[in-house]
C-alpha cells in the first residue's frame, strides 16, 4: 500500500451537512497531515445537467460546511467536458487537503472527467496525500462500472477502484426499488464487491476500510460470508487496486 496515498471516502449521502462534519473535517485534516493545504474543493460535476439554482444550492451548502471546519472552500464548476481541460481548474486542485465529489448523474461523472488533464490530476494529488471523496454519484463514478438504479443497464465509471462497485442511499432504496436492487446483486460481476452504503454513512479507507456515520455499509457480494452488514467503527477486509 502506498503510505503517501490520501484518505478515499465513498459517502452514502449528505455531503456538505452538519451530520457529516465530522468525517469531512477527518478527512481534511489527514490531507494536512501528509502536508497539503486547509483547501476544501468541490466538484459539482453530478448535478451538471440540473439547474442553476440546484448548483448554486450545492455550492452554498459546500461554503457553509467549510466554513464550520475552518477551512478554505474553492467551488469548481466543472459543469462541461471542456472545463476539465481548464489549467485554472486543474491549477485549484493542486494541494489540496480534500477533494470532493458530489451527488447527481454518475455517468455524466464519467462522461466529462474520463481522459482529461483535470481527472489525471486530482488522481496524482490523491496519490500524493490529498483526500479523495465521492458522495452517492460521485462515488458510483470512482468504480469501473456503475450499476442502474435509475436505468436497467450499468454504464462505465472512472475505475479508480476497479474492484468496487457502490449503491448509494441504501438504506432508502432498499425500502423504495427491493426487486431493483435484488437484480443488481444477481448480475453483478464476479471478482467484485458489491457495496450498500446507508444515508449519512462513508465508507473510508486509510490504513483499511472502514465504517463511519450513523447507519452503516452492507457488502452485498464479494465477501465469503456476503451479504454482511457492518456499522460504525466496523474494519472491512476489501482487497483493492487503483488504476
Amino acid at each position: 500500500m502506498n503510505s503517501e496515498r490520501g484518505a478515499l471516502a465513498l459517502v452514502g449521502s449528505g455531503e456538505y451537512l452538519v451530520q457529516m462534519q465530522e468525517i469531512e473535517s477527518d478527512l481534511l485534516h489527514r490531507g494536512i497531515s501528509r502536508g497539503k493545504s486547509n483547501t476544501y474543493i468541490q466538484i459539482p460535476t453530478g448535478a451538471g445537467q440540473e439547474s442553476a439554482d440546484r448548483i448554486e444550492c450545492w455550492k452554498e451548502r459546500g461554503a457553509a460546511q467549510a466554513n464550520r471546519m475552518g477551512a478554505e472552500c474553492r467551488f469548481l464548476p466543472i459543469l462541461k467536458r471542456e472545463d476539465a481541460f481548464n489549467p485554472q481548474y486543474i491549477e485549484e486542485v493542486t494541494n489540496a487537503g480534500l477533494i470532493y465529489f458530489s451527488g447527481g448523474d454518475p455517468g455524466y461523472i464519467t462522461e466529462i472527467f474520463e481522459g482529461t488533464p483535470l481527472w489525471e490530476k486530482i488522481k496524482s494529488e490523491f496519490f500524493s496525500g490529498s483526500s479523495l471523496a465521492g458522495c452517492s454519484a460521485g462515488a458510483m463514478a470512482f468504480g469501473a462500472k456503475i450499476v442502474g438504479l435509475r436505468i436497467s443497464h450499468a454504464q462505465s465509471g472512472l475505475g479508480l477502484i476497479p474492484e468496487i462497485e457502490v449503491i448509494p442511499h441504501y438504506d432508502k432504496f432498499l425500502g423504495w426499488v427491493p426487486d431493483r436492487i435484488a437484480s443488481i446483486v444477481l448480475r453483478s460481476d464476479e471478482g467484485t464487491y458489491l457495496l450498500g452504503i446507508d444515508e449519512d454513512t462513508a465508507l473510508v479507507l486509510t490504513d483499511t476500510w472502514r465504517v463511519q456515520g450513523r447507519a452503516k455499509v452492507h457488502v452485498l457480494k464479494g465477501l465469503a460470508d456476503s451479504p454482511h452488514t457492518f456499522a460504525s467503527g466496523d474494519e472491512i477486509a476489501l482487497l483493492h487496486s487503483f488504476a
